[in-house]
C-alpha cells in the first residue's frame, strides 16, 4: 500500500496485478509505504477502511481517494497458478506442480478451497464497505497506459517501471467447460471487471 498524503490518494495493491512494480517505482514519492507484512501491503478495502482510513480521517481531517488495479479473472487465476509452480514450491501444500490449470480452477470455485487454490478474490478485495468506503479509481491491468497517465498527472512524476514478482512463463489454457463453471460460480469477479470504464 502506498499513501500520498498531499494528493489525498491511497494505492491499494491487489495481489497479482503488477502493483509491486508501482510500489518500487513510487516508494520514494509516497508519504507512507507499507511493504511488509503481505497482509498489510495487500490490505483489501475492508482492512484499509478499518485501520488506515480512520487515521487520516480522524487525525488529519483528510478524505482520501483510493486507486486499485484489477486483472481479467481468468488471467488473474492463471498468474496465481503459474506463480505457485515456481521450482522451490514443489512439495508444498500450496504448490500447483501436481495439478492442471483446469484442476486448479475447479478447486478454486469450490466452497472449501484446498491450500493450492486458496488465493482470495479480487471482487472481495475491492468490495465497497457499508460506510461508503470504496475504490475511487479502478483500472484494468490489461490497460496500463491509463493507470500510468493517471499517476503521472496526479503525482507529477515520470514513471519508470520494471517488471517484478513475475510468474513463470508457462502455456496455460482453460477448457471452455471449466471456464463456464468459473464464470457462473464467480460471476461477481467478471461483473466487476466488465464494469470498469
Amino acid at each position: 500500500m502506498l499513501v500520498f498524503y498531499k494528493e489525498r490518494l491511497v494505492f491499494l495493491c491487489v495481489p497479482k496485478t503488477g502493483t509491486t512494480a508501482y510500489h518500487t517505482a513510487l516508494r520514494h514519492r509516497a508519504d507512507m509505504v507499507i511493504s511488509e507484512p503481505p497482509d498489510l501491503k495487500h490490505a483489501p478495502v475492508y482492512r484499509y477502511n478499518r485501520f488506515i482510513r480512520p487515521m487520516y480521517d480522524k487525525v488529519c481531517d483528510a478524505q482520501m481517494e483510493t486507486i486499485a488495479v484489477m486483472r481479467e479473472p481468468v488471467s488473474w487465476l492463471s498468474s496465481w497458478y503459474r506463480y505457485r509452480r515456481r521450482p522451490f514450491m514443489k512439495g508444498r501444500p500450496n504448490s500447483t506442480h501436481d495439478v492442471s490449470f483446469d484442476e486448479f480452477v475447479r478447486a478454486y470455485v469450490k466452497g472449501n478451497r484446498p491450500p493450492f487454490a486458496n488465493v482470495g478474490s479480487q471482487a472481495r478485495f475491492l468490495a465497497p464497505q457499508p460506510n461508503g468506503t470504496a475504490v475511487t479509481h479502478l483500472f484494468r491491468y490489461e490497460e496500463p497506459n491509463r493507470l500510468n497517465q493517471f499517476l503521472q498527472d496526479r503525482l507529477l512524476v515520470d514513471l519508470d517501471l520494471a517488471q517484478e514478482n513475475v510468474s513463470p512463463r508457462i502455456d496455460v489454457t482453460l477448457s471452455p467447460d471449466i471456464e463456464a463453471i468459473y464464470r457462473r460460480k464467480c460471476k461477481e469477479e467478471f461483473d466487476l471487471y466488465d464494469s470498469i470504464d
